[in-house]
């Protein structure tokens, strides 16, 4: 039997998501400790508790994987820079065109992380609306870590 009470602690895991504003890691340490407090009450607490984290999980990799690609280019953006002010003493805009394959690539790679952002924002308060209509929301992109 699915109760309100148990529709508004499905719903307090997803919104606990939004903690990490508050404390690094909150997205994942608050949905945590409600979920590990109340899965045993429902299984419907059980699903959406794992369906959060899995998610939550899922977007650290992808920014992991970000980051990690975002490095080296950084690394050779910031060495080749170096390199040409100390060949040419200064540097214009003209010569900054030498590195649109740099610029392109933290162009797509910004906005790859800007769409996680806007997908988490959405899918986070999807879920909590699913949560409180009783309904289980299946989290997009979400890797299944927990099953």
């Amino acid at each position: 039997m699915l109760t309100t009470n148990h529709k508004n602690t499905a719903s307090f895991i997803h919104i606990g998501v939004f903690s990490k504003y508050l404390f690094p890691f909150g997205n994942f340490i608050t949905p945590l400790l409600i979920w590990t407090i109340n899965k045993d009450r429902s299984e419907f607490i059980n699903q959406n508790g794992k369906q959060v984290i899995n998610f939550q999980l899922s977007l650290f990799l992808y920014f992991v994987a970000i980051i990690a690609i975002c490095i080296p280019i950084a690394l050779h953006f910031g060495f080749s820079i170096e390199q040409l002010e100390e060949l040419k003493g200064t540097i214009s805009f003209y010569d900054l065109s030498t590195f649109t394959g740099s610029i392109v690539a933290f162009i797509i790679l910004g906005i790859a992380a800007l769409s996680l952002f806007i997908v988490e924002l959405y899918a986070t308060i999807v879920g909590a609306l699913k949560a409180s209509n009783g309904e289980l929301y299946k989290y997009p992109i979400s890797i299944p870590f927990i099953k």
